[in-house]
């Protein structure tokens, strides 16, 4: 089945279709990473958007339900060069086709994905129209230019937990992941908890809190609407800030809850956390040309000179100049100079704009959980 991808400034691709018909429209972005097309498809940042895999071949290892990021797909559309019909792995329980199918999500394959991102590099992040219907491209790329984008959006409220639940509390679900265990073999020990979190949903992926438990927290996740108040009345240790999709600007009761948050408790963001902190101290952002997604990100930590290789996944920078005198830069990208990590010159409080969860490198951001959890102990 034939299926069309029109830009809202009149470039238009054609392919095959697979996965499920229909017609989406969000904003089209391009995501280089090699592999993790699933956690792609999971992650609750990509809401409202259509998403380009660079890497040509997507599918070869099918899909699976222990590598989702969250409960089911976000993605409004998947558009990539060439899909693998026949999985080959033995964690595989379902193609990538018929996962698509499964959650009603169109995608394309077929498509020049280099010429595209080479096209969305020149020209900036734009909205896009993915449809199987019988329409000609200047009807797809009027429905493109009509419909939403991420601008101005507010996309947090439909993924964030609508109540407060505690991440995992039979230990079963944050064991670290072995090819032992997987056969029946013993599986490796938790940690015991050592501190008390609480974690802000604005789109956290399962993969955070995983990690958070490896490390020794306890979470208690509450929704992104949740008030200062009702945060502190569980008294946690320190409070986590997640990922999330849409515009961190369309957020204002998620910057005033911080704003009274900060100078209470320690506080870590990430991603979209960090965004918002950045509007709680003051700041601003804006919007990226194309924004950062993928595995291959270098950042630079400005005090030791090191520089790791990261995972990303956001439109939005924060706005350096904007910042207080007493918010200090810590990370910057050195692609492009924007800013990846800050830090309160006299609280406990920091942040980054990068995922260390996501195994970049692999494990060159992973640090950041231990000095969040030495901030908790210097506090108390």
């Amino acid at each position: 089945m034939r299926a069309l991808l029109a830009l809202e400034d009149g470039r238009f691709f054609e392919g095959e279709s697979f996965g499920a018909a229909g017609t989406r429209v969000g904003e089209i972005c391009f995501n280089t990473a090699m592999t993790g097309y699933q956690e792609v498809l999971t992650d609750p940042s990509y809401r409202g958007q259509i998403v380009a895999m660079t890497y040509p071949l997507i599918g070869n290892y099918g899909t699976n339900s222990f590598d989702q990021e969250s409960r089911s797909p976000h993605v409004r559309g998947f558009v990539i060069e060439e899909l693998s019909e026949i999985p080959s792995s033995w964690r595989s329980e379902m193609s990538l086709d018929e996962y698509l199918q499964k959650w009603q999500i169109p995608g394309v394959q077929g498509i020049d994905t280099r010429a595209l991102t080479r096209h969305l590099r020149t020209r900036g992040a734009m909205k896009a129209c993915l449809t199987t219907e019988a329409i000609s491209p200047r009807k797809a790329t009027q429905r493109a230019i009509e419909g939403q984008g991420v601008i101005g959006m507010d996309y947090v409220r439909e993924v964030s937990t609508p109540e407060v639940y505690q991440w995992d509390p039979d230990d079963k679900l944050s064991t670290p992941w072995s090819v032992t265990a997987e056969n029946g073999g013993s599986k490796r020990a938790l940690p015991p908890i050592r501190f008390r979190i609480a974690a802000y949903d604005y789109g956290i992926k399962e993969n955070i809190l995983r990690l958070l438990r490896q490390k020794g927290f306890g979470v208690t996740v509450v929704p992104a609407s949740t008030t200062a108040e009702d945060v502190l009345a569980l008294n946690p240790d320190g409070i986590f800030l997640s990922n999330g999709p849409g515009d961190p600007a369309a957020l204002p009761y998620a910057h005033e809850a911080l704003r009274d948050l900060i100078g209470k408790k320690p506080i870590f963001g990430i991603c979209l956390g960090h965004q918002v902190l950045g509007f709680a101290f003051g700041g601003l952002t804006f919007k990226l040309k194309f924004g950062h997604r993928g595995a291959n990100q270098p950042v630079k930590d400005l005090r030791s000179g090191r520089v790791a290789i990261t995972a990303q996944n956001h439109g939005f920078a924060v706005d350096p100049d904007s910042l207080p005198s007493n918010v200090e830069v810590s990370h910057v990208n050195l692609n492009d100079g924007t800013v990846e990590g800050m830090r309160h010159r006299q609280l406990p409080i920091f942040s980054v704009q990068y995922h260390p969860e996501a195994a970049p490198g692999p494990h060159d951001a992973s640090y950041f959980f231990e000095q969040f959890a030495d901030l908790i102990e210097k506090q108390k």
